[in-house]
């Protein structure tokens, strides 16, 4: 028989053994965390960090961000399984593949590069819109600061919009906080196990959370600056090196998911003329407005950026050379029938499409440039494909 002595060692040991392993994983966390600043993979890595076999071991995470804006909350990113069928599946692959932590953290890139075949639970948590003014439940208590552990079979919570949406039971949300206000709201259970959760999960979870939340802030801080250092202060549009960097970026993409891109190359007819008539403040002014106009006309996968001077540059991306047109003409009538600044402007477009032009981005911005110079011979207010 075992002596209460003998008991009380085994016991620590054992206790011992869980410590060891928690700081394991904090440390492994915090190592893939200072990997990257960017705010889409420092989620990807928060979120695998709860739900790997390394990690915290929960079936689900999900992570929402607060837009003060539009007065909602909205579903950011997700990982987990959104059935059994779908929990075996993924676990029987990761047991095969023997995933560790940065394997898995690895697999964002390939989700990235093919947005077809992202995981069903991450496009779920993807479409969720939250308004905060209606709500008056657990996301509004969650927004008050403190982290909530929700145990089985609540009934009172059985109508709450987020238990409703993700079919909750037991589980926990945890408010993260950016720049000392509460930005984002971390929800995890074990929907597929039905795992309960205990005292020392709960006490794990609120200082992973802590981490989770100074990762977020640096890099939301990151963000912003990469954001000022790429954004034209004039009219708020990308400025020259982000379309470079871009362009680069969405032509590697389009060559490896086979893909359309065009560019557009667009110049301001006669603005020259303009600014000598009014002076460069109002020019100014008149950039801003065109600007405006050309984001309205785009979709949001587009990236329009200021090029330099009177000249914008537009990259599509999965846009073919005819699709490219109806847009440029859409622009184009659009800035010719608006009055702005009691003034008729008027632009004049050059396209080129990959593949069809070009597989090269420097010839892809001469071409586009070349079909933008006929433009203006012919008469300018007018499209040119190269």
């Amino acid at each position: 028989m075992e002596t209460n002595l003998t008991k009380r060692i085994k016991q620590l040991e054992k206790e011992l053994a869980k410590t060891k392993s928690h700081l394991e994983i904090f440390y492994e966390l915090t190592k893939a965390m200072r990997k990257t600043l960017h705010l889409e993979e420092i989620s990807y890595i928060i979120l695998t960090g709860l739900t790997s076999h390394q990690g915290l071991r929960y079936n689900r995470a999900a992570l929402f961000f607060v837009n003060n804006k539009n007065k909602q909350l909205e579903g950011f990113m997700g990982i987990g399984p959104m059935d059994g069928k779908e929990a075996e599946e993924i676990w029987q692959h990761i047991s095969a593949e023997k995933k560790d932590l940065y394997t898995l953290i690895e697999n964002y890139h390939l989700i990235k590069k093919n947005k077809q075949n992202q995981p069903s639970f991450m496009k779920f948590i993807q479409s969720l819109r939250f308004p905060l003014a209606k709500n008056k439940g657990l996301i509004t208590e969650s927004l008050k600061g403190e982290t909530l552990w929700v145990k089985k079979g609540n009934k009172q919570l059985k109508n709450d919009s987020l238990v409703k949406k993700l079919d909750l039971d037991e589980f926990i949300i945890a408010p993260l906080k950016i720049k000392g206000e509460i930005a984002a709201i971390l929800v995890v259970d074990n929907y597929i196990t039905k795992k309960e959760i205990s005292k020392e999960n709960f006490k794990i979870f609120e200082m992973f959370s802590e981490q989770a939340a100074g990762a977020l802030e640096n890099s939301y801080s990151f963000e912003l600056t990469l954001t000022k250092a790429h954004t034209d202060s004039l009219t708020g549009l990308w400025n020259y090196g982000y379309f470079q960097y871009k362009l680069d970026e969405e032509l590697a993409k389009a060559k490896s998911t086979k893909q359309t891109l065009s560019v557009l190359m667009i110049d301001i007819d006669d603005f020259k003329k303009y600014n000598d008539s009014f002076g460069h403040v109002q020019g100014d002014k008149a950039l801003k407005k065109i600007g405006d106009i050309l984001k309205i006309n785009c979709r949001k996968i587009d990236i329009v950026c200021r090029y330099g001077g009177e000249e914008f540059s537009l990259i599509l991306p999965a846009n073919n050379k005819k699709e490219s047109r109806l847009l440029a003409e859409r622009i184009r009538k659009s800035i010719a029938k608006n009055n702005i600044l009691n003034y008729k402007f008027t632009i004049s477009v050059g396209v080129a499409n990959f593949p069809k032009d070009s597989h090269k981005k420097k010839e892809l911005i001469e071409k586009a440039d070349r079909a933008l110079y006929q433009a203006k011979k012919n008469g300018k207010n007018c499209t040119v494909s190269c």
